[in-house]
């Protein structure tokens, strides 16, 4: 059974608007390009060893490829790819050791030795949130053999911290409520 968010776009879903509405879509893609600058950097300068041993990598939903295309400067043998809706990527260029690809992720994702989740499991529901991850692991290759399955994602703290920390928590569930399924 698909769970609903308690309060939904009028008429459709978070992505089917995004996918109708040229200004917001462009609106969207900005910010969280944005948000994927302050992550770039940390994944290339203190999370290098993640990508030791890979010849490949997919970013899953990854826009316009921020993160990705950081990646693929910084590591220059590693093929990249940005994995995410066609209507997405279709104008989308690679170049070098980057490349676009269109599709579906509760479909298949495009092969790869490692496969980047990036703040994209907050967005589904439980059920789908146990989909992505079965087909990221149809994906990539087993553990044993260098298989990697990357997930950057929001961690909800149960733990008294400080109430400015708490008030950017329940802001961002209030958002997914909202918006999504997640």
């Amino acid at each position: 059974m698909m769970i609903q968010p308690p309060f939904k776009l009028q008429t459709a879903s978070h992505f089917d608007y995004t996918a109708r509405d040229p200004d917001f879509s462009n609106f969207f893609k900005e910010a969280m390009a944005n948000d994927s600058r302050v992550i770039e950097s940390v994944l290339i300068t203190k999370c290098k060893d993640l990508f030791e041993g890979l010849s490949s990598l997919v970013d899953v939903g990854a826009g316009t490829g921020t993160t990705i295309k950081a990646i693929a400067k910084a590591f220059p043998h590693l093929k990249c790819t940005v994995f995410d809706l066609p209507h997405v990527v279709s104008d989308l260029k690679g170049g070098g050791n980057l490349e676009f690809v269109g599709g579906d992720m509760f479909e298949a994702i495009h092969s790869a030795n490692a496969v980047i989740l990036k703040w994209i499991l907050h967005y589904w529901s439980d059920e789908e949130c146990v989909k992505i991850p079965k087909k990221c692991k149809e994906a990539i290759p087993s553990k044993d053999k260098g298989g990697k399955l990357i997930i950057i994602d929001m961690v909800m703290e149960n733990s008294k911290g400080d109430a400015e920390k708490a008030e950017t928590q329940l802001l961002w569930d209030m958002i997914m409520m909202k918006l999504l399924t997640g």
